[in-house]
């Protein structure tokens, strides 16, 4: 997949961190915080039909092929992808389902209220409630494992991916961020897992100025970072898609995927 017009290093440098951590926890929209909770069997708990379906407009949820009425119910894990400036919930869903597989994995595409996201435009709002409704709407029909969620994103929607998961990271167990141009946590809570990919040869978002630079500072926090470049531009190549998949289902040697 390739950046859209639009994306934040076409203007040049990386979208500025306006949103700068401090003390004050804040646990609400303008902050970066979701509300929404997973549980392992719902009330309102009925198998979902597979396939793609709209949610009010702001998601796109795609649901696995069903294991049957007479299966056990097993929790499902989710994924939150998030697509990149200009682009679509529909585009976001491209790069990741032929990667997905398994049919225990719903995958979430939230659409963004305006171009990109709203902390690129200077302030967490629309696109945090959004997506919280759109979980809150997830997690009210489907059982969702509380440690089996991450939040995914390419380029405006790995920068997205980042801030949130960091601020979410009591929600998010991972973050796959695909060429990500900067990072702008409020708050923090967890420590989440963190797989960054980007292309040496990134025109839009270039690799030094980016990723060469956020990495470090997520390892010095003390985040668990898997990192990986390649020969390429500002693209997700399906072996990282696949990889970044295999990476968060596995997990540390200890865990047990879907």
């Amino acid at each position: 997949m390739t950046g859209t017009d639009g994306e934040e290093g076409a203007r040049g440098a990386p979208g500025p961190e306006r949103a700068l951590p401090h003390p004050d926890v804040g646990e609400d929209v303008p902050h970066g915080r979701l509300s929404a909770r997973p549980a392992a069997l719902p009330p309102g708990f009925a198998r979902g039909e597979p396939g793609t379906h709209r949610l009010d407009g702001r998601a796109l949820l795609r649901v696995p092929p069903s294991a049957g009425a007479g299966a056990p119910v097993r929790p499902y894990w989710l994924v939150v992808v998030l697509h990149g400036a200009g682009g679509t919930a529909e585009q976001a869903l491209t790069w990741l389902l032929p990667q997905a597989g398994s049919g225990r994995l719903l995958l979430l595409a939230p659409q963004a209220a305006g171009s990109t996201w709203d902390v690129v435009g200077g302030g967490y709002g629309p696109d945090v409630a959004r997506l919280d409704a759109a979980l809150h709407e997830v997690f009210r029909h489907f059982p969702v494992d509380p440690a089996g969620l991450a939040v995914a994103g390419f380029s405006d929607g790995a920068s997205y991916a980042l801030s949130l998961g960091l601020a979410n990271g009591d929600l998010f167990g991972a973050v796959l961020a695909f060429s990500p141009g900067f990072m702008a946590p409020m708050v923090h809570h967890g420590h989440p897992r963190v797989f960054v990919s980007h292309g040496r040869e990134d025109p839009v978002l270039p690799v030094g100025a980016c990723s060469r630079r956020l990495v470090p500072e997520l390892v010095r926090s003390g985040y668990a970072v898997t990192y990986r470049e390649f020969g390429g531009g500002h693209e997700v190549p399906p072996e990282l898609a696949t990889e970044a998949l295999r990476w968060w289902v596995d997990g540390p040697p200890a865990d047990a995927g879907p």
